[in-house]
């Protein structure tokens, strides 16, 4: 995976951010972040596709991968998506990347909200694959989403309890979750699928992602609601899978448009694991929203 790419440790906000990256270092920058429960080895098909025009940069986020795993604390701090968008900030300030794009994933979109909200200035546009808004969907949460999104609810409980049960049986667990996700089949390939359960076998690895959907549910709904009706300002497009839970439990492009003012999307024939499903067809999308961006901005 990630011919061609450079692996590197970066001091994130407090902690160390592991990542690849590839392309000329001159380009603009375009930051890609992987969901739950995955690392930057999910774009390993996309990536390669947009380094022509793009310093592309993959992290594993906070708690993740081969990324620092920080002690917590009882509000969830260290795992809000405010803590971990700084460390895509520090990531993106040591390549000097003042503006940059970003196209994200699942947990790495919902950092992506909030860094654009907290950074507006730094992001030039962004792509968000299969998310609406956290507070939205926990405020609009009905039966069919708590069943298909079971994990959401499970995650969040108390310390140790789903600590204990996933350490049991990672991988077993891991496979239970994502084969669901994608409708019963396999996207991943086998070099990515290694990656993640190997990531995923330690027990600091198991209680960060849980830390990570608590402070979805706690502090991360705070931070947006301290933002009142402050919308979203980078333009942003997102894409949902016309197999996923976010169809069919959600209008999309409706929540979003709550929460941002320059929004638009469609849905797309694939599962959750849409980067890993149809590559190409997201690295083409990426590239002409961006493209499109940049030939703005030239002619301004």
């Amino acid at each position: 995976m990630f011919e061609g790419f450079t692996e590197e440790v970066v001091s994130g906000d407090g902690t160390d951010i592991f990542l690849r990256h590839s392309g000329p270092r001159e380009a603009p920058g375009l930051l890609l972040l992987h969901g739950y429960p995955q690392t930057s080895a999910m774009w390993h098909l996309v990536a390669p596709m947009l380094t022509t025009n793009y310093h592309v940069v993959c992290p594993d986020l906070r708690g993740y991968g081969r990324s620092g795993k920080p002690d917590t604390d009882e509000a969830h701090a260290p795992y809000s998506k405010r803590a971990m968008a700084h460390d895509m900030i520090k990531i993106m300030d040591h390549f000097g990347h003042n503006q940059f794009f970003l196209g994200a994933h699942d947990r790495g979109a919902r950092v992506s909200h909030r860094l654009a909200l907290d950074f507006e200035d730094r992001v030039n546009a962004m792509v968000l694959l299969d998310i609406a808004p956290t507070r939205e969907m926990y405020r609009d949460s009905g039966s069919n989403f708590a069943t298909a999104y079971w994990h959401w609810f499970f995650l969040i409980q108390q310390h140790p309890l789903p600590e204990q049960m996933i350490g049991n049986d990672p991988e077993g667990f891991w496979k239970l979750k994502c084969f669901n996700q994608a409708k019963g089949g396999n996207p991943f390939s086998d070099e990515a699928l290694a990656e993640y359960l190997d990531a995923f076998r330690s027990n600091a690895a198991i209680h960060a992602s849980c830390e990570d959907y608590r402070a979805a549910a706690t502090i991360d709904i705070q931070h947006d609601n301290d933002d009142g009706a402050r919308k979203l300002a980078t333009p942003t497009r997102v894409f949902w899978a016309r197999r996923g839970t976010i169809a069919a439990c959600f209008d999309a492009l409706a929540l979003w448009r709550e929460r941002a003012s320059h929004i638009d999307g469609e849905v797309l024939d694939a599962t959750h694991y849409m980067a890993e499903e149809i590559p190409e067809d997201i690295a083409k999308r990426m590239a002409d929203f961006f493209g499109q961006h940049r030939a703005m901005e030239a002619a301004e």
